[in-house]
């Protein structure tokens, strides 16, 4: 069979949805399918998903796929994966079953215990092993917690009969029906577990969260045959062969290859990531080291950092000031006036991030006078996400000792114009949204092709990125200047509202 006629098979595995899109040789979509499932909130601060309904909601979207697209599943050469990352499960190796719902990286039930490692002066070890900062966000504390509080399950473990996957090790060990218990460097380097110099668990670390390494998947690199599907879910087994966490996804889906690149992502929060190459970089400004990918022996590595209130921030204009009817509306209200009018917009709505991670901090507004309009809120909101992402652009530059040489970006507030030419005028570099923005799976879907030659080479996917707009610097300096320093001023004063 031809490529022309074999297609590549995304399952893009999200914190709210799972998805399934079919790709072809050009990089183009085909076809996809998308269900929903539901969010458990058991406590205050709690987040979890069961299981199985991400198993089945995957694998219900891979059959619509195929029904609605009349695509032959002896049609589809590889499948990659991409996920929601750090998210936590943990099984019984014999029958299977969860031991406990899935605690979602959202979860914070381990916050104490974190506080009580920071407090020990562990901070400064864990980073230096895995370029992570200690938080319940990540896997290692969730871990330890279903350890710790489901009946029997510390001594099912320690007698080799669990396993422990983020969501990508779950997907294959149910496709594979129990054949297949590994996970890919990206997701691996999140769990808090994984260190990335000697890219390996470590023994240390398993030692201090006392976590058994039986209950741990194999690492494999990010593009590689790994197995084949059981072919129960279709009829045909189909390679596995790309994995990778959601950012690192969309980092190569964006096809940023080479040291320097860099891709935003515009969604209620902003993820920015940033390719330094083959060496990780230690970061002083409290953003996170991370590898990026690892195809053919060759690994990359990454800076990434986040913002927590993005599209959130529009979001809230709408649902919480009222003061617009849907997102887009912003757009055409902030260029109702020719500026801000001395408005700045701090949303620091669930405190502030990278790189000041000020948890007391809170939203404020500054400058308001009698002249100040609806049109002036909604442009400063717009600016506040640029000069968000602004500050974190600004930090990875600093610890990668270069300028950005282009920005990347995608995500649902990348479809904003003013919003990206705003921002290409702080970062003073081009800002490129590409023609697809489906680039987390599209990400995947390159990493399986590439490891069975549906795509020859990482040259040849670069020809396939396809460009949308390109936004290029139209302030002066002195211009950008004077509002960076108002912006500033502007996040000193919120800081600290609260008195914890």
């Amino acid at each position: 069979m031809t490529q022309s006629k074999q297609y590549i098979l995304a399952l893009d595995q999200g914190t709210t949805s799972s998805r399934a899109i079919l790709f072809n040789q050009s990089g183009q979509p085909v076809g996809m399918a998308q269900k929903d499932f539901k969010q458990y909130f058991p406590q205050s601060g709690w987040v979890e998903h069961y299981p199985t309904e991400i198993w089945t909601s995957q694998s219900s979207v891979i059959l619509e796929l195929i029904a609605e697209t009349e695509i032959s599943p002896k049609q589809i050469a590889g499948m990659g994966i991409t996920n929601q990352r750090e998210t936590t499960i943990l099984w019984d190796r014999e029958t299977g079953k969860p031991l406990y719902n899935a605690i979602v990286w959202q979860d914070r039930r381990t916050s104490v215990y974190c506080n009580e490692l920071k407090s020990k002066g562990l901070g400064e070890k864990i980073k230096a092993k895995t370029g992570l900062v200690i938080d319940a966000y990540f896997s290692a504390t969730k871990i330890k917690w279903i350890l710790d509080h489901v009946e029997g399950a510390r001594e099912k473990a320690r007698q080799g009969k669990v396993c422990f996957g983020t969501v990508d090790s779950w997907l294959v060990w149910k496709l594979t029906k129990g054949e297949t218990h590994i996970t890919d460097i990206t997701n691996a380097s999140r769990t808090m577990l994984f260190n990335i110099h000697e890219r390996e668990w470590d023994k240390e670390l398993l030692s201090l969260f006392d976590i058994p390494e039986s209950i741990l998947p194999e690492v494999k690199s990010s593009s590689e045959v790994y197995c084949k599907t059981a072919g129960d879910v279709l009829s045909v087994k189909i390679p596995i062969a790309g994995i990778a966490g959601d950012q690192q996804a969309a980092l190569f889906g964006q096809l940023c290859t080479e040291s320097g690149m860099a891709k935003t992502t515009y969604g209620t929060g902003c993820f920015l990531v940033m390719n330094t190459g083959e060496k990780p970089v230690d970061s002083q400004n409290q953003l996170l080291t991370t590898i990026a990918w690892e195809i053919k022996g060759k690994v990359k590595y990454a800076l990434e950092g986040s913002v927590f209130i993005g599209g959130a921030a529009i979001q809230w204009l709408r649902d919480g000031l009222k003061i617009i009817h849907n997102a887009k509306e912003s757009e055409f209200l902030a260029q109702k006036v020719d500026d801000n009018g001395g408005i700045y917009f701090v949303p620091a709505l669930t405190g502030l991030g990278a790189p000041y991670w000020d948890q007391d901090a809170r939203g404020a507004f500054f400058g308001i006078t009698r002249g100040t309009t609806q049109a002036h809120f909604a442009r400063a909101a717009l600016e506040a996400i640029a000069f968000q992402v602004y500050d974190v652009l600004h930090a990875m530059e600093k610890d990668a000792g270069g300028k950005t040489t282009e920005m990347r970006v995608d995500g649902g507030a990348s479809a904003n114009n003013f919003l990206m030419q705003f921002q290409s005028d702080l970062v003073r570099s081009d800002i490129r949204r590409p023609k697809i923005t489906e680039t987390t799976a599209l990400g995947a879907a390159f990493l399986a092709g590439l490891a069975v030659g549906y795509w020859e080479s990482e040259a040849t996917l670069q020809q396939l990125w396809e460009e949308d707009a390109c936004f290029r610097p139209e302030k002066t300096p002195e211009e950008v200047a004077e509002k960076l320093h108002f912006w500033h001023k502007a996040v000193e004063r919120s800081k600290s509202w609260e008195e914890s």
